[in-house]
């Protein structure tokens, strides 16, 4: 089995990085991405152990776009060196995430609810704290009582304490990416909240842009729209993917090496999809 996406602490994960490649080993990965949230910091530590453990290393990243509805998630897959231009890009979302967090800590305590960022920080000790720690931080305050419920009264669009998140230019996220030698590809695609029937004119957009990749297999899809989406993607041009989108123990519904429908990912996905496309990366670089 491979993963093509998955999280560690550096960003919403609960496991670190070490352990994530450990974990990873001891349920049969060969081949494993990271690709935390708008952030590097796991990679050089997941790689060393990884390199111990004998699982082939992706060096990835999962970028936040600017997009009118829904959200737009960009995978880096196969960073060689991180171009300048991709660490700016990092220190921007980054920084618009500080904005979104003190937004809704403000929002929280308008109604009452005393949240403190540094306990926060303290807490996850992660550069990369977004919604997810927020609402752990609300269980542990006992506020509420599941991660859930703190996205549902409070932290969900649409619920009193929700801020809205400002992604990147996608143009610059794909640029950042290629520059670093790796391959950009569209996450998660029905998160983009577009219906059916307008969906492939927008892929068509996206792939215009110069994103190569498809993760048409996601465990937050059905089988059957995980084929069409294979199907589409193919038809555009794209090269697909497919991922676990593994955050840890905290997100049961996610399993390391399995896709919609609890599938295990093959390992098509890299060696007649993804290895190709970095191939093909590597070569522009020469």
């Amino acid at each position: 089995m491979i993963d093509l996406h998955t999280h560690s602490t550096a960003s919403d994960g609960s496991f670190s990085p070490s352990e994530l490649i450990l974990y990873a080993a001891d349920k049969g990965i060969s081949r494993l991405a990271l690709t935390d949230h708008d952030t590097l910091a796991g990679l050089d530590e997941a790689s060393k152990t990884a390199a111990e453990a004998g699982i082939d290393f992706i060096h990835g990243i999962e970028l936040n776009i600017e997009w009118p509805k829904g959200e737009f998630h960009l995978l880096g897959l196969g960073l060689e060196n991180a171009h300048p231009s991709l660490h700016s890009l990092i220190d921007y979302l980054q920084e618009n995430r500080k904005k979104r967090n003190e937004e809704i800590i403000n929002k929280l305590k308008n109604i009452g609810i005393d949240v403190s960022f540094r306990e926060l920080e303290d807490l996850f000790r992660t550069g990369s704290i977004g919604r997810p720690h927020i609402a752990d931080y609300l269980v542990s305050r006992r506020f509420v009582k599941t991660r859930q419920q703190a996205f549902d009264r409070y932290l969900a669009k649409g619920r009193p304490c929700y801020a809205d998140f400002r992604g990147a230019d996608l143009k610059d996220a794909v640029a950042a990416i290629k520059k670093s030698g790796g391959v950009p590809v569209l996450a998660h695609p029905m998160s983009l909240y577009v219906a059916w029937g307008k969906l492939p004119g927008v892929l068509c957009e996206i792939f215009e842009t110069g994103v190569e990749g498809i993760e048409a297999w996601h465990p937050g899809a059905r089988v059957g729209e995980c084929k069409r989406l294979e199907e589409t993607g193919k038809q555009i041009g794209f090269f697909i993917t497919a991922g676990s989108d593994f955050h840890g123990e905290k997100r049961p519904d996610r399993k390391i090496g399995k896709t919609a429908g609890q599938k295990s990912i093959d390992d098509r996905f890299f060696t007649e999809e993804l290895a190709p496309a970095l191939e093909r990366a590597r070569n522009r670089s020469l």
